[in-house]
């Protein structure tokens, strides 16, 4: 971006807006450059209009969830990351009692903990999963052979362009760890629906999740999560344990011993350990499994 793109985008963007703001402070894994410009959304009609012109002016934007699924490169990332704050992360319900409006930049706790207080079923499988409600839709993540998609009825989403759109359940399409939809829409709005229940078993539900998690999943370490997707008919973990891989580290970047589909950053790891990493744990468990791990974690920046 040129110094007359950032101005007029500052203009346009009001408050929130920062430059050269170094992403190992917004990413899990806690490494990464910087990004040209984050910006904090906070009302529909700004989101759209800085769309429009990041899109007008072909200037690349990426929109951040809570950074938990993300390897940012450490020579940083051009263009815009957007944060959805403000009215785009509050809880609505919907036209009918098992209907929400969850927003795209509400934190996945915050919205637990409303369904814990208000006694409403059906997500307690995602207890414990860091991100957004708009990270985890285009993610469709999940956990324990759930997948936040089944519960999706509708989106609301920002389109490049500045466009807003209502897409339905019949046109959404969820597959393993992805919603098909155009790339860089910034989903502001998912219509969820859910069951009435009651607190105490809401609760007792995410507790027993929440245990499995801790007993399962290295949680005092950096990382991102499940790093690569599992292959069809098997677990990535056991492929990479069955290469022998637990344990293994570049630099400061090692495969966990806990789960094998984890890589942390064990002090000051840098997003190239980390890649260097997976392109070893990817070698191996070709050569000794025959299969092809595809990464989950999405990779951004100069050079990824």
């Amino acid at each position: 971006m040129d110094r007359h793109q950032k101005a007029a985008l500052e203009k346009l963007a009001g408050k929130g807006i920062r430059f050269n703001y170094p992403m190992h402070q917004r990413t899990t894994y806690q490494v990464g450059g910087p990004v040209e410009v984050l910006w904090e959304a906070r009302d529909l009609l700004t989101l759209k209009e800085v769309i429009r012109y990041l899109s007008g002016e072909s200037i690349p934007y990426h929109v951040l969830g809570k950074g938990s699924n993300l390897l940012v490169t450490d020579d940083g990332i051009d263009g815009v990351m957007i944060l959805l704050k403000g009215s785009l992360a509050t809880i609505n319900k919907g036209p009918e009692d098992s209907l929400i409006w969850a927003g795209g930049g509400l934190h996945l706790t915050d919205l637990m903990k409303w369904c814990r207080q208000k006694g409403m079923s059906g997500l307690e499988f995602m207890a414990g999963i860091p991100g957004t409600v708009g990270g985890a839709v285009v993610m469709n993540a999940g956990a324990f052979g759930h997948a936040i998609g089944e519960k999706v009825r509708n989106i609301q989403c920002v389109v490049p362009g500045g466009k807003e759109v209502l897409v339905n359940r019949s046109d959404l399409k969820f597959s393993y760890r992805r919603l098909h939809v155009q790339k860089n829409s910034a989903i502001i709005n998912a219509c969820l629906e859910l069951s009435r229940s009651t607190p105490d078993k809401v609760s007792l539900k995410m507790g027993d999740f929440l245990k499995t998690r801790k007993e399962t999943q290295p949680l005092d370490a950096p990382s991102a999560g499940s790093v690569f997707k599992n292959p069809p008919g098997d677990h990535a973990g056991r492929l990479i344990e069955k290469a022998g891989l637990k344990g293994r580290k570049i630099g400061d970047a090692m495969v966990s011993e806990k789960h094998a589909n984890y890589i942390l950053n064990k002090g000051n790891a840098t997003a190239k350990d980390i890649l260097s990493l997976m392109e070893l744990v990817r070698f191996e468990v070709k050569r000794t499994s025959g299969i092809d791990l595809e990464p989950e974690i999405k990779i951004v920046g100069k050079k990824a």
